[in-house]
This record gives structure tokens, sequence and C-alpha cells, in this order.
């Protein structure tokens, strides 16, 4: 039955919570107080400031302040070191009379009002020690090398736990290692000590962080000795007896120094941190590693400290007990730990701590107060913090352990409820107040709020609104049509309408309704979706050389609406403040670079509702620092090892190393490129040659380009050797008919291997096959043979030699005698004509001994002897085609068609040309002509014209006809329908009839041979006017009614001026004269006695505006369409009438355009011939 009643009461509960909803009440609106600040529960405070206790509530009427101290009231005007701030229950202790200490205790603050009581946490103030260390003086520790150690810290207890750290006496922080590391309690652990650990300084520091003291411990003196130094030392100390044994610590496998034991436990809080330590000893020092016995670690959560030795995971929960392995390993074996971790937990909230109610008469409600802990916590409820038990019954209230339910509240049920969850890790006190009210809805939402926000992102649009009972909210948009229901929008518990991706559409006035059985309430808000802001062009990647200048762009696209700011940082910080960067509008410039301008710049381009960044690196290069500290090994006679330290890469790698040499001995002050190794080695094996005295240096190459070279090393001295090689580039040649000069490269002194270097020069000719002629040579790099037959094979050595013996047997290279002329012409030549421009010559080619030398080719000398046409000149220039190589045939192109040629074909080879072969004679045929010569017209009548032209300069064979075509063209350039005439070859001229008067005509004509048509000449012309029609125009022109129009035009212009000038002196007589006297506008002038004109309407002042009228910034004064006016029917302008009718011209200034219109129009003067063109272009 009672687990029924319970089941009903969860129901109940369910029920009723989507009812209620937790509202924040106006403070015009009577109401319970509200704690809104206090002091943490554990307040520690600075001893040396005073005490401020906070509390501070809200509530309607203004709730009134008491405190408890221990469990007791606390009478604050008893006290007057005490005092409460006005309208506040913050406390202030003045500790100048009296110490902190003897205000440490547990407050409680109370705030009240007639509506009800809330109560604060119990806030423990306790002060801030920092005790001093103790200034015992502590015995020098003196241990073998090898063994473990521990130096103890072992700080005074402080409030809060001091911070520990070790140092030395110039305050930096020892060294630490997986050998040497600082444990959890500030002990400082030793896996095994080196010789380098002895030292007289080792000083723990405590810092104490709530007064920001530090405390220090006096030094320690540590000596690690070796075993015979122990024992000398001892034995001085202890009557020369050994405390050690002879033989050294050994190594050894790992043992823990802590924990202690094969296993240990640890409990730790639910949200707190958990801190795993394992230190182990042995020798090599040991590795540490973790594991989790059936489960891993939680990686967002776990880290490492002091050398793996800490294991260290961030807020604690339930799955994090269980136990934990730690292993320290060597190479000698390893030791385990077991570490079992039991979680419990202080009480904490489930679903958030119990929420106001405020119910209307006759309304259901809950508050609940759900939460956990381990072990399980107890639940306590208080009204107005009275436990419940003990205040007045109420029939409307049932408490059902962690809930209280309340049904059909009634007026007068206000009160506030504490609710008070504990365990023995700790405890939560939460007030919630129920508030019994009738009010009609409100709007709490300023009216006519602007909402802005970026396309495709969230709209939230509020409706704070407050009412009881708790009113409904409704929205609408641009007008109350239909209610916002479905997507895109999501209306939630508290009012507020969510656009999950806003677009440019719903942008509006939104209307927001609230509504309860008291009334309704309406509130108009505004929604504005801008432009995301974006950049378009970002930062890139830039590598730069220092000293030159660096750009980073950032071009960003946004709503025009907003206006982003730019800011640009270097490695998330603030720029350098330096005059050498430079922000633009969308850019940063970097002058004059330096190193420490490397890193990452980021473009940050934000508005007041989004923001966009973009990031590029800078980096900074420069050639490499010269490499140094040049260092010669493994000498021998024809090889070194050359090592060296490389200089500073600044930021782009070494490619490679490029190793020079001087020669002191042959070349000194050259120096010359030796050899490359890659930019990852340090050292280079160089091949040495004999007889040379090396000096070596080496230079660096990155992306920057060389450094400047090293230092030089020492000099190394070769001894000297016979020659390990010859000469290259042998060859024989002969600059005469009868000689052959030998000519090689010589040695360089590199290459000589000793002294006195000289060269053997070898020779004979190839096909006697007889014996060696051989000359010694020295200081020269050729030699000449005289007295050879002409072009002849010869085989030829040439052999280093000097004081230590003589190069390697050299190699056989072949060379020819000198050249001379052919002595012999082609034979059997003949011509072959393909067409009309193209022949081809063959010929045999010439016997190889006949030649005497190298063939080059063979020249063909060819003329044009005449045309074969009469009219044409002789001609009898020469033209020549060489055919390089050994031919026997050659194109001719580009010949004349119709004409005789003649030709001969020759030899020709080094030396010179050979003797022509016999001329011989090959004729064209005809081909099409070229363009007649001239084309001209005469004789031009009104319907015919003459045409004469002249043949063909180039002929190309007999004329046997020409070929006229015209056709007319209008004046746009088109063309009309062709005419085609054929004319026999011995006329020049024709006469063209039946063509149309005054029209232009083109023409074109070619001549024709038997191959075809050439190409044409064109020519142009018109045919004259129609004379009867100029006659007739003269007479229309000439007629007495058009002479009396224009006169009558004549005398009406006339009329019209005299009109105008009249008017102009009756101007000072009119009613309109009189107002503009009336004006004191200095711009208004009187009329000028002198010229009898008005002064604002003088002559140089005709384009000012009348008073009062809108100039459009062109100068001109339009009018109105509709403007319907006898100024559109007169013929003198824009003129006006004024009040008595008489007409006022120099109030109607014509507008620009008509001036600029009508001067275009009278730009020429009336002509008769003029006129009737006109009327002739009607006809």
């Amino acid at each position: 039955m009672m687990e029924r009643r319970r089941m009903d009461a969860v129901l109940l509960v369910v029920f009723l919570g989507h009812l209620t909803t937790a509202l924040e009440v106006p403070l015009d609106l009577s109401q319970p107080p509200t704690i809104t600040h206090q002091s943490p529960k554990d307040y520690i405070i600075d001893p040396r400031e005073n005490i401020i206790i906070h509390c501070e509530a809200k509530g309607k009427p203004h709730p009134s302040f008491s405190w408890t101290r221990n469990g007791t009231h606390f009478d604050i005007d008893q006290d007057p070191n005490v005092h409460m701030r006005p309208h506040s229950g913050t406390l202030v202790v003045d500790i100048s009379r009296e110490k902190a200490e003897h205000f440490e205790g547990i407050y409680q603050c109370t705030a009240r009002n007639k509506h009800g009581t809330a109560v604060s946490n119990n806030i423990v103030v306790r002060q801030s020690r920092s005790p001093l260390w103790s200034k015992d003086k502590i015995k020098p520790i003196v241990v073998q090398e090898g063994v473990s150690l521990i130096l103890p810290c072992r700080p005074p207890a402080g409030l809060p736990p001091p911070i520990i750290f070790w140092m030395d006496n110039n305050f930096q922080r020892l060294p630490q290692s997986s050998r040497v590391s600082q444990a959890l309690n500030g002990d400082l652990y030793f896996s095994n000590v080196l010789r380098e650990d002895s030292r007289n300084d080792y000083i723990c520091y405590a810092r104490f962080p709530h007064t920001q003291t530090i405390q220090q411990k006096q030094p320690i003196t540590v000596k690690v000795l070796n075993l015979d130094a122990i024992n000398d030392t001892m034995a001085a100390l202890y009557n020369d007896t050994d405390l050690f044994s002879d033989d050294p610590v050994e190594e050894r496998k790992p043992t823990f120094l802590i924990p202690s034991g094969p296993s240990s436990s640890k409990m730790v809080l639910r949200g707190h941190v958990l801190e795993l330590e394992c230190i182990a000893e042995g020798l090599p020092t040991p590795e540490i590693s973790w594991t989790k016995v059936s489960s891993d670690f939680p990686a967002q959560r776990t880290s490492t400290l002091h050398y793996q030795k800490t294991l260290r995971i961030v807020n604690v929960s339930e799955s994090d007990e269980g136990d934990y392995h730690c292993t320290a390993r060597n190479q000698f074996g390893s030791a385990h730990h077991t570490i079992r971790v039991t979680v419990k937990a202080a009480p904490y909230w489930i679903s958030g701590a119990p929420r106001n109610l405020v119910l209307a008469p006759g309304e259901n409600g809950v508050l609940t107060c759900r939460a956990s802990g381990t072990p399980k916590p107890s639940i306590t409820w208080a009204m107005n913090g009275i436990p419940i038990e003990n205040s007045p019954k109420d029939l409307s209230r049932k408490v059902e352990d962690d809930t209280i339910i309340f049904t059909d509240v009634q007026t007068g049920s206000s009160a506030v409820y504490q609710c008070n969850i504990s365990n023995d890790y700790g405890y939560l006190l939460a007030n919630a107040f129920v508030n019994v009210l009738s009010e009609p809805p409100r709007v709490l939402t300023p009216a006519n709020k602007v909402y802005q926000v970026i396309k495709n992102h969230q709209a939230l649009i509020d409706c704070a609104s407050f009412g009881s009972p708790i009113p409904k909210i409704k929205w609408f948009k641009d007008s109350r049509s239909s209610i916002l229901v479905g997507e895109p929008y999501i209306l939630h518990d508290n009012g507020t309408l969510e656009i999950h991706i806003a677009q440019a559409q719903n942008s509006g006035k939104y209307i927001c309704v609230a509504q309860n059985v008291l009334g309704i309430y309406e509130n108009h808000v505004y929604l504005e979706v801008k432009e995301p802001t974006r950049i378009l062009k970002q930062p890139e990647y830039k590598v730069i050389q220092r000293g030159r200048t660096v750009m980073f762009e950032c071009k960003v696209k946004h709503d025009p609406s907003l206006f982003p700011t730019m800011t640009w940082l270097k490695d998330d910080g603030e720029l350098p403040d330096d005059e050498r960067f430079t922000v633009g509008s969308d850019s940063l410039t970097i002058t004059d670079v330096t190193e420490n301008d490397a890193g990452v710049y980021t473009c940050i381009r934000n508005t007041s509702l989004d923001v966009d960044t973009a990031s590029a690196e800078l980096t900074v290069v420069e050639r490499p620092d010269p490499p140094s500290d040049l260092e010669l090994t493994d000498k021998k006679q024809r090889s070194v090892q050359l090592t060296w330290t490389p200089g500073d890469e600044h930021n782009s790698p070494i490619q490679k190393f490029l190793i020079q040499y001087e020669d002191l001995l042959h070349h000194r002050g050259h120096w010359h490129n030796l050899t490359e190794v890659p930019g990852t080695k340090t050292t280079a094996h160089l091949k040495l040659s004999p007889y040379v005295h090396y000096s070596f240096r080496v230079l660096a190459l990155n992306t920057v380009g060389f450094s400047h070279p090293s230092l030089p090393s020492k000099i190394y001295r070769t001894d000297p050797a016979a020659p390990d090689e010859n000469p290259t580039g042998v060859q024989g040649f002969g600059t005469e008919h009868d000689n052959l000069v030998i000519s090689w490269k010589p040695l360089s002194g590199l290459q000589s291997n000793g002294p006195r270097l000289h060269y053997r020069v070898m020779w004979r000719q190839k096909a006697v096959d007889g014996e060696w002629t051989t000359v010694t040579v020295a200081n020269n790099s050729k030699f000449v043979v005289s007295g050879t037959p002409t072009f002849v094979p010869y085989e030829l050595k040439v052999q280093a030699v000097n004081d230590h013996g003589v190069g390697p047997e050299p190699a056989i290279f072949h060379g020819y005698s000198g050249e001379d002329l052919p002595v012999a012409a082609p034979e059997n030549v003949q011509a072959v004509v393909l067409n009309s421009t193209l022949a081809e010559v063959h010929w045999d080619p010439v016997p190889q001994k006949l030649i005497r030398g190298y063939l080059k080719g063979y020249k063909v000398y060819y003329w044009k002897e005449r045309s074969l046409h009469k009219h044409n000149p002789h001609h009898v220039e020469k033209q020549i085609l060489s055919f390089s190589g050994n031919h026997s045939h050659g194109m001719l192109p580009g010949l004349h068609p119709f004409s005789l040629y003649s030709f001969n074909v020759r030899v020709y080879n080094g030396k010179g040309e050979g003797p022509p072969s016999p001329t011989q004679q090959f004729e064209m045929p005809e081909g099409v002509p070229g363009a007649p010569t001239s084309l001209t017209v005469t004789n031009p009548n009104l319907d015919s014209l003459t045409l004469e032209w002249s043949p063909p300069h180039d002929r190309n064979g007999h004329i046997t006809g020409y070929t006229l075509k015209y056709q007319p063209v209008n004046n746009s350039n088109e063309l009309g329908p062709v005419e085609e005439l054929a004319l026999p070859a011995n006329e020049t001229s024709v006469t063209l009839l039946n063509l149309k008067y005054s029209t232009r005509y083109r023409f074109y004509l070619n001549a024709k041979t038997v191959r075809g048509a050439g190409p044409a000449i064109s020519q142009e012309a018109v045919t004259i006017m129609d004379e009867a029609v100029a006659s007739r125009q003269v007479d229309i022109a000439t007629q007495g009614w058009f002479i009396g129009l224009m006169c009558a035009i004549a005398l009406l212009i006339l009329i019209l001026l005299i009109i105008c000038f009249i008017q102009r002196n009756k101007g000072g007589k009119y009613p309109v004269k009189e107002k503009e006297d009336a004006h004191t506008d200095p711009e208004f002038q009187p009329m000028k006695e002198d010229d009898c004109t008005f002064g604002e309407y003088s002559d140089n002042e005709d384009h000012k505006p009348l008073k009062g009228s809108r100039t459009p910034s062109n100068g001109t004064v339009k009018r109105d369409d509709s403007d319907d006016s006898l100024v559109d029917y007169g013929e003198g302008g824009d003129g006006q009438f004024n009040e008595d009718g008489s007409f006022i011209g120099q109030y109607s200034g014509k507008s620009a355009s008509r001036d600029i219109a009508e001067g275009h129009e009278s730009s020429e003067a009336p002509s008769p011939i003029n006129a009737m063109n006109s009327l002739n272009s009607f006809v």
C-alpha cells in the first residue's frame, strides 16, 4: 500500500511538473526573500585585511538580515569591531583592534520579510597561516655513488597547504629528470646518485598562496663519493676503519621507494583530482608505466607528471574506481605495485537545485530536491528556517521524501522552504520559495527591441513574461493572422522563440502575446538577419629573408550594415609595439623583417554579431652562418678526412656543403671547388693530388644562398709523384697544305704531380704503319710538323712527364694534315624543271681523293639569262645555293616563269671551292601573270566612264586576255551585284555604258595566260550628277514664294527683338519690380541707371537662377512634363507673361539643352540649294 501511494505521488509530481515552471518575479511584486550572493562555505581570510562575509538578498518588501555564529545568535550591535552594510546583510569586521583569529567560526546569514525567511550556507571562516621553518642546521649527507637518496622537505603545516619547489642559492630551479624528481609530499627523490649530484645548496621552498609568502628551509649539502673516496674520508673520522666493503654499488633491478609494499589504497571524492604516485630506485634508472585493471584510462581526463611517476585524473567520477598498477622496469628486472582506488561523493544535484514556485490561488505545484552521493545522503526540509515538522500544519502541503507537493494553494501560503542534503563528505543547502499571487500577464522583454543575427545561425527572440497563473505565450509575425508553430519555429517553455537556421526571409516584426485568465499583454520586437562576415582573401604562409618587407592580406566580405574591425595577433598575443608593423585597411605589413618576427599571425575580422579569423605563419630565413671548427683527420698522401661544425641555419635547412681548396704552391689566393656533400653531413672524405699545398674551407647553402666561407683549415702538403694522367683534347689538323699541327689541353698545376712538367709528343702516318716520331715540348700546348703530304691521316699521342716519372701510356688520337683546293668538278650535271618556279639539279659526286680535304658540300651557281617574253629586260645577276654534305642533287626554288636560266655546280672543302662544271641552261614554262601595272578612270559622264590600264610588269608568259569585274557601292559601303566583262589581250582601255548617275563603282581588273588568271588591281570611281535635277533645285530655290518666306521670317525676328528691348526699358514700373525692391536680400540689386538693366539680371549674371528656384547640379532648368503654357507655341523661346499681360522676356531663360540643340540647327546659314536638297529627300 505504501508503494502504491509513493507511485501515485511520483506520477502526480510528473504531471504537475508539466504545469509549473520557475519564474523570475519582478521586484515590484510581493515575494519572499532570495539569497543572491554569499561567501563560500570554506572561507579562508587574509589576517592582514578586514574580514568581509557576504550575504545579499532580494525580496518585496526588502528583507532584514541577522546572523548566527557557531550556532547561536550573533549580536552585531554588541561588537564595536563588526558592522553590517546598509540595505545588505554583508558583515565587515575591523581587525585593527582585534586579531583575525578571534573571529574564526561558523557563520550563517538569515534574510526575512513578511512572506518568508531564507538562510545562507554555513560559512566556516578561518584565517590563512604560513608558519616559519625551524632554523636547525642540517648535517651534510655523504653517500656512495649509485645508491638511492631522499632529501626531506617537510614544510610546516599551513592553511591552505603550501606549494613546494626546490632551488639553489641563485634561485634557479634544480634540474629534474626520470632519475631525480619531486614527490607529491615535496621530498626530493634520487633513484640513484651520480658524482655531479654533489652540491651544498639543495634548498626546499614553500610558497603559501593565500598570503603570497615564501618560506625557505636550511640548505642541504650532499656529497657523492666513489668507494675509495668514502673509505678515505671515513677512515680519517673513525680511526682508519673502512665503513664500506671493497665492492662498488652494483647495478640492480628496481624497488619502490614510495609507496611501500605490494599494494596500497587511496580514497578520492567525486569531482576532485586523483593523483597516484610511484617512485622507484634502481641502477640503471627504472622507467615507470601505468595500467588499470579491466578498463582503460579516460583519455580526455588523464595525464602523467614527473616523468611518468605521477598519474593524474581530473574530475573524478565513479567509473574511475578500481585497481591501478604501476610498474618500474630496467634491464635487470621489474617491480609492481597495486593501488586500490575508491570514489566517494559529497551530495550533488541530479536535476539541479529546487526552483522557486509562483502559483495562483487554487493551483498545484511541487518542490523537488533531488540529489545523490556516496554514501547515500539524508534529506531534511525546513520552512522559513524552522524544521518542517515544527512548522504550522498546512493541508495543502504534503512532504514525500525529496518532494513537497502543493495542492489547491491559497493566498497567505507564501513561504521559503529549505532543503538540506548531507552525508559524511559534505552537504547541500538550497532555498526555494512558494509565492501565491494573482497577477495579469506582463512581458518583461523591452518593447521594440531589435534582435540581430547572422544568416544560417540560430535566432533566439525573447518573450520573458510574468503572470500568475503562468501566462501562455503565442507568437505572430508581421501581423496577428496566424500563430507561429512548426518548422522553422520552436517555442521554448520560457517563451523564447527559436529559429534554428535563420534566413533573410525571417527578418521582420514579431509579436509576442502573453495571456492568462486575468488578462492579455502584447509586445513587439524585430529580427534582422545579416549576411555573415567572411574573409575572402586569407593571409598566406610566407617565407621571407631577413631585412625584407612582408605583407599579409586579409580581405573581408560583410553585411553592408555591419562595420567589421580588424585585429592582428602574433602567436595569439598582441602585435609588438614597433613602428615596423603597419596595419592597413585589409593588410598587415612588416618592414625590415627580423628573426624575432617569425611566428603565426592571425587576422580577426569581427562585427558586433560575428567574427571570422584566418592565420598564416611567417618564417624568417637568412643565409646560413659559416661552418666552424674545421679539422683534418685520417691524413694520407692521396686523401684526408675533413670535419666541421655547421652554423645556424636561420630557419632554412642546409641543402649542401661546398668544400673549396686553395693551392698555396701553384695558385695562391685562388679558391677552387673540390666537392659537395649533402646538408645532413658534417664530414667529407677528400681525394688529393700529389705536390699540392692544400688549404680547405667550407660554405653552407640553403634556399636563400651560400653562407660566407669558413675560416681556412690548416695547410696540408702532399709529396710529389709521377703524373697520374695525360693531356686531354689532343687534336691534329693542318694550317697549310704541307703541315700538321698537334695541340692538346695542358695539365693544371694540381694535375702536374711534381716539378718540371713537360710533354712527349708522338706521331706517324696511319696508313704507312711506320715508327713513331717523338719530340719533347715544355711550356707549350702545341707542336707543328712540317713537310707533310696533303690531307693524310695521322696517329697522335701526347704523354705527360715530370721529374718523378712519366704518366700512363697515352691514348692514340687521329688527325689529318692540311687541306688544299679540290681539283675536279662534278660530272653529269643536268636540270629537271618541276613547275613554273621550281627546278631540280642533279650531279655525280666528286671522288674523295680529288677533293683534297674535308668535304663540306656542293654549291650551285645559277642566274637568269633573260625572259622569254620580248618586253622583259635581260638579267645577269648570279645566285648561289649551298648543299652541305655529300649531296648529289638539290632544289632551286623561287625561279621566274617563262625565263631562260644558266647554272653550274662546284664542290668545296675547308680550304675553298673547286673548279665549276660546264655551264648548262634550262627554260622555265609559263605561269600566271602579275597584276596590271596601273588602272585609271577617265572621262566620267552621267551614265558612262572609261577605264585605262597598263599590262603587268611580270607577264610570266603570253597574255591571252583580261577580266574586268565591277559593282556599285552605296554610302554604307554595301556592295551591289557584280558585272563581269572579258577583254582581249591587245586592249588597254574600255568604256562602260549604261551606268547609274551619281553612283560610286568599284572595279577589279586582272590579266590571264594559258596557266590561268593573276591577281587583280582595283579602283573606284563615281559617275556625275544628273544636270536636270540640279537645274530643278536651283529653279525651286529661286522661286518668289521661297524668297518671300525667308523675308517674312527675318521681319518676324526683327519685331520680336524690338518688343524685347521695349519691355526691358519698362521693367522698373511693374509690380514685380516693387516686390523686388521690398526684399532686403543682398542678392537683389536696384536697376542700374546707366544701362537701363536690372542689376540682378545683368549680362554678367545671366546664369543665376531666380530667387527661390531649385537648379539641378548640371546647371540646366527642367520644366515639368505637364507644363502646358504659351511658351510651347511661341517662337521666341521660354517667355512668360506678368500680371497685366505684358511680356517679360528676361524672366524666361532657355534651358541649356534647348540652346545647344537650337545652336546645332542654326550652325549652317540658310541656302537655297540646301533647302532644295532637303525637299528632294522627300521626293
